[in-house]
């Protein structure tokens, strides 16, 4: 919010000098005509007594008369001159050899020279020189302290804005990180209440939306379980009996659903708490390396082919780290399962701890993520064209759990092209405050 302050501040002194300089010329310049004759008329008595001065001497004498005026009037300066001088312009001649008294205006339109004809080929000049310097600067400190005032006020109309728009930014970056409850609470008499009422109304509409769509997901979800155990329960049943083999086998093949339906579940379950605001992540300070070793044991069994060799890499000397140790396992494990079903023969997972933070990533050797689908990858139920089948390609739950296991901690997990050839989960997990 500074620098926009702090912009406008530019703009505003930008604008205030450019039109210092330039608006006065433009003004002049439109009404040429109305200055001159202004200044005509305001030079005009003054021009009479010193052309009456000089018509009351001869000619002769009037040298003299030009040097000791110029004394007298200083700082004006007195100089006779003939009117077909080169410093004249072609219409300032002719008025003069008419008759006609000339002047010349400056900046704001006050005049620099005045000239009076005094026969037809002599005239007398009364030049006005420029300010002083200190005056100069009297006048440009007058221009900045009205340029000051006119800031300082700015900056007073200015600061409950400011600081409504903060706090506007900040309930925005909350709400967006979660917290559906916050709200503006600006008051409808400030200048921007009504974006505010705007912004509370859309934040209770989506509060709303996202709690009824969570409630649904946990009603369904419970609901489920209750005929899905069933369902298992009788299967093992009818399992029990003397069956044909052909019977068998299919009932087996229903009990692998029901199980599929039941793994499903669970799933939309544990996403479905991770998108709970309000649940806290537990803070517990674990070994690493022991951490990584068990989460390691916890998925060594599913490993499909006994080929696969998981690598790990333990930079420098691993810390005790705090951390949820349930929410990051799960994380973990959700990654180490994604790369036993696409690699080819080899895993690697590496540990790095830093005052920051811990950065733990979980490289492949298949054939990578296309560049267009590493983020989408992280929306739930999206699979890659390759991962369609079920059986291979899971939920499409995985990979959010991940990332909102992650982020519910502080933290991020990013996919990026591995040194092995496939993909590199990197997830980073910030110190605690």
């Amino acid at each position: 919010m500074f620098r926009i302050l702090f912009r406008l501040y530019l703009v505003t002194i930008v604008s205030y000098s450019a039109a210092i300089y330039l608006v006065p010329d433009v003004v002049i310049k439109v009404f040429q005509e109305r200055f001159v004759t202004y200044n005509l008329d305001y030079s005009r008595g003054l021009q009479t007594l010193i052309v009456k001065q000089f018509h009351a001497v001869p000619p002769e004498q009037w040298p003299a008369l030009a040097a000791e005026m110029d004394k007298e009037f200083q700082p004006l300066h007195i100089v006779l001159t003939g009117n077909d001088d080169a410093d004249f312009t072609p219409d300032e001649r002719k008025r003069l050899q008419r008759g006609e008294n000339v002047v010349r205006i400056g900046d704001w339109g006050w005049r620099t020279l005045a000239v009076s004809p005094l026969n037809e080929r002599t005239v007398v000049e009364m030049v006005v020189p420029p300010d002083p310097m200190d005056v100069s600067l009297l006048y440009w400190s007058i221009n900045v302290l009205i340029g000051a005032t006119m800031l300082a006020c700015l900056l007073l109309w200015l600061r409950p804005h400011w600081h409504d728009l903060e706090r506007l930014k900040g309930t925005a970056e909350r709400f967006g990180k979660g917290h559906l409850s916050e709200r503006t609470q600006i008051s409808q008499s400030s200048n921007i209440g009504s974006l505010a009422n705007v912004f509370d109304t859309m934040a209770g509409d989506i509060e709303n939306l996202l709690n009824q769509q969570r409630d649904l997901l946990n009603a369904v979800s419970h609901e489920l379980r209750t005929p899905l155990t069933r369902l298992d329960f009788g299967l093992a049943l009818a399992l029990s009996d003397d069956l044909p083999a052909a019977s068998r086998e299919r009932l087996q093949g229903l009990v692998g659903h029901i199980r599929e339906l039941d793994e499903l579940v669970l799933e939309l379950l544990s996403y479905s708490r991770l998108q709970n605001p309000a649940r806290l992540p537990e803070r517990v300070e674990v070994s690493l390396d022991e951490f990584i070793d068990s989460i390691l044991g916890s998925v060594d069994e599913e490993l499909e082919s006994p080929d696969i060799v998981i690598d790990v890499m333990l930079n420098g000397q691993l810390e005790r780290f705090v951390l949820d140790p349930r929410l990051t396992a799960r994380a973990i494990q959700n990654l180490l399962r994604n790369a036993m079903r696409y690699c080819e023969k080899r895993i690697q997972i590496g540990v790095q701890v830093c005052p920051k933070g811990c950065e733990i990533w979980v490289d492949d050797d298949g054939i990578g993520i296309p560049e267009d689908e590493r983020e989408r990858i992280f929306e739930p139920f999206y699979r890659l064209d390759r991962s369609r089948d079920r059986a291979t390609g899971g939920f499409g739950l995985g990979l959010a759990i991940s990332r909102r296991a992650l982020e519910a901690q502080g933290g991020t997990l990013t996919v990026e092209p591995s040194p092995l050839g496939g993909a590199r989960f990197r997830l980073w997990l910030p110190t605690s405050a």
